[in-house]
């Protein structure tokens, strides 16, 4: 931009925490054909608040070009229309450069009448070379780029959350394919037909057990033992009972963790089973020794008197 400045200050620069300001950014300034960067070199090498090592191009081309060969921490355009219209260059480089870098517009025109369209373009920000001191752009180019950063960072988090949540769920549905596997080879290929309330009353309680934990439903889940006892329901018929539970809660489960389910769910089975093979061994130890009517105080010497005459 001919005659283009930036304001500067009189009194030396003041220490900036390196914490806060990278000791050194690399940048790329587009410009117009008519090559007129030298005034923002001079400008940034003024401050040496931090270094700038700034890359100038002419046109949308040779910015597109240098950006495919080189990475850059931020990248500075020249709003000069019509001869290049930062507007219609933000398009360009955004959808014709791999590696997306922080993008800010530098321009004559007041920051009220360029910034939303700037920012709605995709740039990072719009300064306006008039009132801006060079520290103030050092800062703002500093920011985007941390800005970019932390987006980049997020959008990663968020691709390896997602590769997490999908293997935990093929992890699951593995599990969930043996425990079928188990259930068929101990003669639950056919398994008896369960009362539908008495299902869903199962699947209420597995609901409730992935969100309140172990321990908190074990009278429900003794009391659902007994009923399944009664009702003279295999082992193998509960951990079916269980399996396709779980496996409908599975189905169900979209950004929460297949792991987090499947680990609550199967301490849930394991106490049922539990309290079911108690019910079980009372029923087993009552047909091994059945009660007994003791006798009266009394009756036993005479039951054992009686015994020894018959002899």
């Amino acid at each position: 931009m001919p005659g283009s400045s930036f304001t500067r200050r009189d009194e030396a620069p003041s220490a900036t925490p390196w914490g806060f300001l990278p000791p050194r950014l690399k940048v790329l300034f587009i410009a117009s054909r008519q090559r007129t960067g030298d005034w923002l070199a001079e400008a940034l090498a003024f401050d040496n608040a931090c270094e700038v090592l700034l890359d100038e191009v002419a046109g949308a081309a040779a910015g597109l070009a240098r950006l495919r060969d080189e990475v850059y921490d931020a990248v500075l355009i020249s709003h000069e229309p019509p001869e290049l219209d930062a507007l219609d260059l933000l398009d360009v480089l955004r959808t014709g450069s791999q590696e997306q870098q922080p993008l800010l517009v530098l321009g004559h025109d007041a920051a009220a009448d360029m910034a939303a369209l700037c920012l709605e373009a995709g740039a990072s920000a719009y300064v306006c070379v008039q009132t801006t001191a060079v520290r103030t752009l050092i800062w703002q180019v500093a920011r985007a780029v941390q800005q970019h950063h932390v987006l980049k960072e997020n959008r990663r988090l968020e691709s390896a959350q997602r590769s997490q949540l999908q293997r935990e769920q093929q992890e699951a549905r593995k599990l969930l394919r043996e425990q079928q596997t188990l259930c068929d080879r101990l003669g639950a290929a056919a398994p008896r037909a369960l009362p539908a309330r008495l299902v869903d009353h199962y699947r209420d309680l597995m609901r409730a057990h992935i969100i309140m934990g172990t321990g908190n439903l074990t009278a429900e889940l003794k009391a659902l033992a007994e009923v399944l006892a009664q009702a003279d329901c295999r082992p193998c018929d509960a951990m079916q009972l269980h399996v396709s539970a779980l496996e409908e809660a599975i189905q169900g489960l979209g950004s929460r963790s297949a792991r987090h389910v499947m680990n609550r769910a199967d301490l849930m089975g394991m106490e049922l089973l539990m309290h079911l093979a108690s019910c079980f061994h009372a029923t087993m130890v009552d047909l091994i020794r059945p009660p007994r009517q003791l006798s009266l105080p009394g009756f036993d010497d005479a039951a054992h008197t009686v015994a020894s005459g018959a002899e």
